[in-house]
């Protein structure tokens, strides 16, 4: 990346930085404290205040913020602005009990343009591209957080949602995009729906893949990248701290994502203690933001599990890629198992699709785990039934727990705002 793409966050140096988060964590300490109840009785109940806090290090004498607190006060019990200053209200897609509301100024409607706007710079985007946009839009931020950021850069949108698969490949070829920005299981359905209408997915006009919202492997992205003959970068973010563009992985190094630190403050702790970890020991992801105005969070626990590395391409911070959830980890008859470490094994797997699902159940007093993989279109019953006892061994050679395996028909999982639920836990039910 030449000097002259760069903004001036980018060019600050680590002194600076650190510098101009204190400043503004300190007014965002303030600002939550004072204007948000939930906030102010946080912080008396834990003995600290804003003024507490003199250095980056102050921050972890702080509360943490849970999901469940957002949702405690749904719907705008956590807005820290009157109502007449809001100017977006988004949520979230959460599958179970009520969204988390978020709401944004137009002062953190112009940060959040302008994070994406840098993120997708970072991925290799120019002014004058075509990015075809397939996150959903609506409450989700997804759809409209990329779509903003896309035109603040100067880039020509195509809002084409999700859905409607086939069309949407009909779109790529008559309308010949540059960018695409979709989550990495919605692409490899656009995939393989380019091969079956017969179409050479390495024939289209894309160069540049943005995928985000959920977690995927460097298997995925050799996938992508060979099937479609792409760039395949990250983006990150999540609603309750901004939406996509809160980091940002670099087309130049592909080394794991570089955090806007200048607006989101990242810490790493041990899940189970709380304890801030060090640089370079993994552990789950919390954010504080820094510049937003309608809705501060402190120390919001994202459940996300990653490690903070030294700048390579820029001078903040990377996130390793999300390896997965603390609350997505699975103990099976004592055994740690991520959904994220059988995605490696299905895609390996000849005759079955990237798209899976975890299913889990009771027998007896026992929990039983069955892995639910889409077969290629292609696929005849062998092949179908040699997927399934070769994922079967794989994951009982590689992670040390038996399970079973379904291989079912294409397009059979349910799918929702182009992402599949990769955990069904029917235990309770049982």
């Amino acid at each position: 990346m030449t000097e002259d793409l760069l903004d001036g966050g980018e060019r600050l140096g680590r002194e600076g930085l650190a510098a101009l988060q204190l400043e503004r964590l300190r007014a965002t300490l303030r600002h939550a404290y004072e204007n948000v109840e939930f906030y102010r009785r946080s912080f008396d109940a834990a003995g600290v205040g804003p003024d507490d806090c003199r250095t980056l290090a102050d921050l972890a004498r702080f509360p943490f913020t849970a999901k469940s607190d957002l949702r405690d006060h749904y719907p705008f019990g956590m807005f820290a602005v009157d109502q007449s200053r809001i100017r977006r209200i988004h949520a979230s897609s959460g599958t179970t009990g009520l969204p988390t509301v978020v709401g944004y100024t137009e002062g953190d409607l112009d940060v959040w343009a302008d994070v994406v706007a840098r993120s997708l710079r970072a991925a290799g985007v120019r002014p004058g591209h075509k990015v075809h946009v397939a996150y959903g839009y609506g409450l989700f931020t997804g759809g409209l957080g990329a779509h903003y950021g896309a035109e603040r850069l100067g880039c020509t949108v195509i809002p084409a949602s999700g859905g409607m698969t086939a069309r949407q490949v009909r779109l790529i070829q008559d309308f010949r995009p540059e960018v695409i920005m979709v989550t990495p299981s919605y692409m490899l359905t656009l995939l393989d729906e380019f091969e079956r209408q017969g179409v050479d997915p390495r024939s289209t006009s894309l160069e540049v893949g943005v995928f985000g919202a959920e977690p995927w492997t460097e298997e995925m992205r050799k996938e992508i990248e060979g099937r479609f003959a792409i760039d395949a970068v990250d983006i990150y973010g999540l609603s309750e701290v901004m939406g996509p563009g809160v980091a940002q992985e670099c087309v130049e190094t592909k080394d794991g994502l570089h955090v806007w630190e200048d607006h989101f403050y990242p810490e790493i702790v041990d899940p189970f203690t709380g304890e801030v970890l060090p640089d370079g020991e993994e552990g789950e992801l919390v954010f504080t933001s820094l510049t937003k105005e309608a809705m501060p969070v402190i120390r919001y626990r994202t459940r996300d599990l990653t490690r903070l590395l030294p700048g390579t391409a820029r001078v903040f911070r990377r996130m390793e890629k999300v390896t997965g959830r603390s609350d997505d980890m699975i103990i099976l008859r004592g055994v740690n198992l991520f959904p994220t470490q059988v995605e490696e094994i299905v895609l390996r797997t000849p005759a079955v699709a990237p798209h899976f699902q975890l299913r889990l159940t009771r027998e007896g007093r026992l929990d039983a785990l069955t892995v639910r993989v889409e077969a290629r279109a292609d696929a005849t019953p062998g092949q179908r039934a040699e997927a399934a006892r070769t994922i079967a061994a794989a994951v009982k050679d590689g992670i040390g727990v038996s399970v079973g395996v379904e291989v079912v028909d294409p397009e059979t999982l349910e799918r929702s705002v182009g992402k599949i639920r990769r955990i069904v836990d029917l235990r309770e039910s049982a």
